[in-house]
C-alpha cells in the first residue's frame, strides 16, 4: 500500500491514502453566515468565515485525488424530540433552538440555516452526518461508515475548534483514529479557544492528535496517484 507523510505537530504522520477520509465538520450556514443564528448570539462570524477558502482548498484535492468524504451538520428533528431540555434553555438566551430566526428556525434540520455554506456544499455521493450533539460519533453511524470504509485517519476541518471539531477529534482519538487538523481550517469565535483548542490537540505528544496546515495536507495529497483511492 502506498505510505505518505504529513509533516505536522508534534511530528510528522505516516498514513495510508487509501484508509484516509476528510471530516468537514458544520459547515453550516447558522454558524458561519452573518444573520446566523452564531452572529445571533454576538459572535464576529468573520473569524468562522476566514477558514471558508482553506477548507474549499482542501475539500477540491480531496475529491481529485478520491479521497472518502464525510460532512457533518448539527440539529434536530422539527419536534425537538432528540434535542435535551438542557441543551434547549441552556444560556437563558432571548432566542432558542427551534426558534425562528432570519434563516428559519434554529438549528432545526431542513431549515435554511441548518444547510451547508454554498462555498462547501456535498457533492451527490458524498457522505453527510446529521448529528444531533457536538461530536460526530454522537447518536450517528458514522463510526460504522468509516469502518466499512477501512479508515484509520481523519483529516478534520470546520468549526468551531474548540467545541463540534474538538469533540469530534476526541471521540475518534478514543475509537483508535489518529486526526490531522489543519490549523487554517477550523476557526472559532474567540481568538484565544482558537490558539489553546489547537495547543490541546497536539500537547503531550499528541494527545489528541496533529496539527498541520492546509498548504501542507494539499502539497502532499497532490503525491497521491489518482488511481490509489479509487
Amino acid at each position: 500500500m502506498t505510505k505518505l507523510k504529513f509533516e505536522a505537530e508534534p511530528y510528522p504522520l505516516e498514513f495510508e491514502p487509501q484508509s484516509t477520509a476528510l471530516l468537514m465538520i458544520d459547515m453550516q450556514r447558522d454558524f458561519v453566515e452573518p444573520g446566523g443564528f452564531g452572529e445571533m448570539l454576538g459572535n464576529d462570524v468573520s473569524l468562522l468565515r476566514s477558514a471558508i477558502e482553506p477548507c474549499k482548498r482542501v475539500l477540491e484535492k480531496a475529491r481529485e485525488v478520491g479521497l472518502f468524504i464525510v460532512h457533518t451538520r448539527e440539529g434536530h428533528r422539527a419536534d425537538l424530540s432528540d434535542a435535551p431540555p438542557s441543551k434547549l434553555k441552556r444560556g437563558n438566551l432571548e432566542i432558542d433552538i427551534g426558534d425562528e430566526g432570519p434563516m428559519g428556525r434554529i438549528l432545526v434540520r431542513g431549515e435554511e440555516g441548518h444547510d451547508f455554506i454554498p462555498e462547501l456544499c456535498p457533492l451527490p455521493g458524498e457522505t453527510v452526518i446529521e448529528k444531533p450533539g457536538k461530536g460526530s460519533f454522537y447518536r450517528t453511524d458514522l463510526l460504522l461508515i468509516l469502518r466499512n470504509q477501512g479508515i484509520k485517519t481523519l483529516i478534520c476541518c470546520g468549526v468551531t475548534t474548540e467545541v463540534c471539531v474538538h469533540t469530534t477529534v476526541r471521540e475518534a482519538n478514543d475509537r483508535g483514529f489518529e486526526c490531522i487538523i489543519p490549523s487554517d481550517c477550523v476557526a472559532s469565535y474567540f481568538p484565544e479557544f482558537q490558539r489553546v483548542g489547537l495547543e490541546m490537540i497536539k500537547a503531550q505528544g499528541g494527545i489528541f492528535g496533529w496539527v498541520s496546515t492546509s498548504d501542507e495536507i494539499i502539497k502532499v495529497l497532490e503525491q497521491i496517484p489518482k488511481e490509489t483511492t479509487s
